[in-house]
Parts: structure tokens; sequence; C-alpha cells
């Protein structure tokens, strides 16, 4: 819940510059390292990813507004069902 919690943090500018600032990622990147549970290791890497990444593009300031066209969002859809499945069968 913390790290959905961080994730959704990222979702503006300002939110992502506070856990840059605060040297979030390198505490992220030790957790994971030594953590064995493959749902929270995933999302732990999903925060790295949007830590590490550089800032989108102007107009795309707040992640949660941005539209994401159907194609993209069933591929992503897809994706969640099938690392689901993979989770679940561990």
């Amino acid at each position: 819940m913390l790290l959905e919690t961080l994730l959704l943090l990222c979702a503006t500018a300002r939110g992502r510059r506070a856990l840059k600032d605060r040297q979030v990622y390198p505490l992220m990147r030790e957790f994971h390292s030594w953590e064995t549970e493959s749902e929270v290791k995933s999302a732990a890497e999903k925060l790295i990813q949007v830590l590490i990444g550089d800032e989108p593009q102007s107009g795309m300031e707040n992640l949660m507004e941005v539209t994401i066209p159907e194609e993209v969002e069933k591929q992503l859809r897809d994706a969640d069902t099938t690392e689901e499945q993979e989770h679940s069968q561990e």
C-alpha cells in the first residue's frame, strides 16, 4: 500500500520532484534488492522506473490526466493480467 501511495505521488510533476528531492530512489533501489515477494518487488520496480525516468513532455505534467489511446490501454490491461497470472502461479 505504501508503494502504491508513492506511485500515486509520482502522477504529478510536483510529487515526482518531492520524492526525488528526498532521495527516495536510492532507498527503493535497496528495498528492491532484498524484497522477496514478487508483487511487492513489481510495485517497487514500477516506482523506480518513474523515479529514474525522464520527465514527461510539456502538457503531461499530471499523468492522471493524460488520455491513453484505446489500443495502448488494452495492451496495458493485458500486461497487468499476465503479470497477475504469473504472480498467482508462484
